[in-house]
């Protein structure tokens, strides 16, 4: 029997909704207070209480307070919706009806959620124990999802474990969590526990401990796992075969991957993804294009992450072309371009050197307001450093503000390979004045500079400063560039002591080596340390043949080479490319044997550079060979008729034979074409940094002081036994230095 007083009435009415509740929404709750004269003196039949019955005022008060619940909750108002729970709580009670305050409690903890509000929740849950509610199933996912948002595990743990639901829910909610922090080891722990209580896993436990198994690189779990999946008798779940996938391809299982991906009799784009990411971590890159071309035939919608792998796949695998056509049919399909393609756009166009859509990227980068981006900003440096706009590339320098160690290491390479070494030394000495240290990159940037301008003193100094530099003992790649500077700057000792002193070597110590040897004309110590190379199990490219094969042509030594030449396809796994035959080419020429050499060009797969023609005329002037000299000289012009440097090499070649009057063909071509040698240079360092002198340059204001000391160099020269070759007739003829000028002789 339930009777509502008119004096209850009118405390309920002005205590808690005066207190609590604002006057617009009093007045309305005010009407669906029970009428002070009912009463209910008779037990309640089921017919009277039926559903069919409309609702009594007693209900319709208790749906008006849920309805303000949750109208204070959906805009964050904690404090009322707390207030108003305390009235649904005061009804619950009086009506000893606590069902009724589950789903408010529900609500109450996702507002705590949703609004991170921790102190208040744990008062929940503190309420929730003291009206024996803990084991509710409604209200246990709702407080394991509560500590688990605020990072309390331990305590969701707690509640998920000692609750008595025996479905998977609240612990499919913890291992969620779980992952989601990385902790995926204590994921798998509960999921263990969680079987060992009996409880089955079901279609949501199964992603998720799949997804831990492959964070964490745990095969064996994860093949339990899959057998589980298929002993479960569970309805075929989409997701979980995709977590699968993902799973064996992170494990590095793509093939088990790729056979469950053909048996899938529904893929969504997820699937795809997964499998194309699978191969690209792999560096299955054939698999992975071809797998994209399919998901574009079956129409399945390609998203900017797939998009931005398949181009860095065509950078990677050097297509840049490729990578190129990509983004623009994703511009042209309405892709939109995110910082990763315009990173690899730019990075395409600096390696094929093409500034002119460089240009259109970097247009492209500014409406997006992407180009302020630091990555963004150091591949543009990049790309006009490559493609040798250095003036662009320095105006982005400059304008950059916050300039991070990679946007300095953009900049000194991009001047180190355009050989631009006194403006590469300022930017590297202006590292040291910005208060950033110089990383290994830096340092292996501006050592190749070195070797190349023949400017040693500042390799030495820049040798003490990773000697002193603790950090840099492990990269590899600063004691190889040591090795090469040293190599190509003739001082073989320092390089081999260099080389002796290493722990661990790799393909590139050897080749800069070889080929420092090899300059030298010790072609037997090159052929003994490409053995040790062998015999150390590192395996050679196509540089270390190139290396190799030019050490056996300095030396002479023709039969070695052409057995390691031959052996290049079969032994090595090399196909030879066009830089190889061209040191065949050299091979035989020093040697004499221009008839094998011809034989190369004709018969290789490439089209004959300019450069191999050139080195086949130097040996035919050598040994005197005007028939092939001729051919090739015929072959070069064709190639090259404006190139004056071998136009001499053709004049030499006639003058060494003793040709005069077809030297003087020659001479008179290259007036009548007005072909012009430019002048010889030579660079000397005076201390304070590196000046040219070009031959027959009297522009310096020291040049009769210059000139004196070259007068006295050559007497010197000829006391010590140096005679001048008179054998070359371009430097012998009067009249082609009246015709050309002094500033112009060879």
């Amino acid at each position: 029997m339930f009777k509502l007083s008119s004096a209850l009435s009118r405390t309920f009415s002005k205590s808690y909704f005066h207190q609590f509740i604002p006057a617009s929404w009093r007045r309305n709750l005010r009407n669906c207070l029970p009428d002070t004269s009912y009463e209910c003196e008779e037990p309640v039949t089921d017919s009277i209480c039926s559903p069919k019955d409309p609702p009594t005022k007693e209900e319709t008060l208790i749906d008006s307070l849920q309805s303000s619940l949750r109208t204070f909750t959906s805009h964050g108002q904690l404090h009322h919706a707390f207030k108003v729970f305390s009235i649904i709580q005061f009804h619950a009670a009086f009506s000893n009806s606590f069902d009724l305050i589950v789903r408010p409690i529900s609500l109450l903890l996702s507002s705590c959620i949703t609004l991170k509000s921790l102190a208040q929740g744990k008062q929940l849950h503190s309420h929730i124990i003291l009206l024996g509610l803990e084991q509710n199933p409604v209200l246990v996912p709702k407080l394991v999802t509560f500590y688990s948002t605020f990072n309390h595990l331990n305590d969701a743990h707690s509640i998920t474990e000692n609750s008595n639901i025996w479905h998977a829910l609240p612990w499919n909610i913890l291992i969620s969590a779980y992952v989601k922090k990385g902790l995926n080891g204590d994921a798998m722990s509960a999921y263990k526990q969680m079987v060992n209580m009996g409880i089955k896993p079901d279609n949501f436990t199964y992603p998720s401990m799949l997804k831990a198994c492959g964070e964490a690189f745990d095969l064996v779990f994860g093949r339990e796992i899959h057998w589980s999946v298929e002993t479960s008798h569970l309805e075929w779940s989409l997701f979980v075969q995709n977590a699968l996938i993902s799973m064996y391809t992170k494990c590095g299982e793509v093939g088990i991957a790729r056979s469950l991906f053909d048996k899938m009799p529904e893929r969504d784009v997820i699937t795809w993804n997964s499998m194309i990411s699978g191969y690209a971590s792999r560096g299955m890159w054939v698999e992975a294009f071809e797998l994209f071309e399919r998901m574009r035939d079956a129409d399945i919608e390609v998203n900017i992450v797939t998009w931005n792998t398949i181009a860095g796949g065509y950078l990677q695998t050097s297509n840049y072309k490729g990578a190129l056509d990509l983004i623009s049919q994703m511009r042209n399909g309405g892709v939109c371009l995110d910082i990763v393609s315009v990173v690899i756009g730019l990075g395409a166009c600096s390696r094929i050197g093409c500034v002119k859509l460089g240009k259109v990227i970097h247009s492209f980068a500014i409406r997006s307001c992407c180009e302020e981006v630091e990555s963004v900003k150091n591949a543009l440096i990049t790309m006009y450093s490559r493609c040798k706009d250095l003036r662009h590339a320095h105006v982005l320098f400059r304008l950059t503000k916050a300039k991070s160690i990679v946007t300095w290491n953009s900049m000194i390479s991009g001047y180190s390979s355009s050989d631009r070494s006194e403006e590469a030394s300022f930017i590297f000495r202006e590292i040291f004045t910005s208060g950033i240290e110089p990383n290994y990159v830096t340092i292996a940037s501006i050592l190749p500079l070195c070797a190349r301008v023949a400017n040693l003193q500042h390799g030495k100094e820049l040798h003490c400063y990773i000697l002193r530099h603790g950090g840099f003992k492990d990269y590899l790649l600063l004691w190889n560039s040591l090795v090469d500077m040293y190599s190509k700057s003739g001082k073989i000792s320092e390089a081999q002591k260099m080389f002796d002193l290493m722990s661990k070597r790799d393909k590139v110590t050897y080749t800069s080596l070889i080929s420092g040897y090899g300059i030298q004309g010790e072609g037997q110590v090159a052929l003994k340390l490409f053995e040790e190379m062998n015999m150390s199990r590192i395996k050679p490219d196509h540089i270390t043949m190139v290396a190799i094969l030019s050490a056996c042509s300095h030396s002479g030594l023709v039969s070695e080479g052409q057995r390691i030449f031959e052996k290049m396809a079969t032994l090595y796994g090399i196909n030879p490319q066009l830089e190889h035959f061209a040191c065949m080419v050299d091979l035989f020429g020093r040697a004499g044997l221009l008839r094998k050499a011809v034989e190369i060009i004709t018969r290789m797969p490439f089209r004959p550079s300019s450069s191999m023609w050139a080195t086949l005329i130097g040996a035919c002037r050598i040994h005197a060979d005007m028939e092939i000299g001729e051919w090739v000289a015929e072959k070069l012009l064709e190639m090259q008729p404006d190139n004056a440097g071998y136009y001499v090499l053709i004049a030499n070649m006639y003058a060494a034979a003793g040709c005069w009057s077809k030297l003087a063909k020659v001479r008179t071509f290259m007036r009548d074409l007005g072909v012009r040698k430019t002048p010889g240079c030579a660079w000397i360092d005076v201390g304070s940094g590196f000046h040219p002198f070009l031959v027959g340059d009297r522009s310096n204001s020291h040049t009769q002081e210059i000139y004196s000391l070259l007068e006295g160099l050559a007497e010197l020269m000829k006391d010590a036994g140096y005679v001048a070759s008179d054998n070359l007739g371009l430097l012998a003829s009067e009249d082609f230095e009246s015709e050309y000028g002094q500033e112009n002789s060879f």
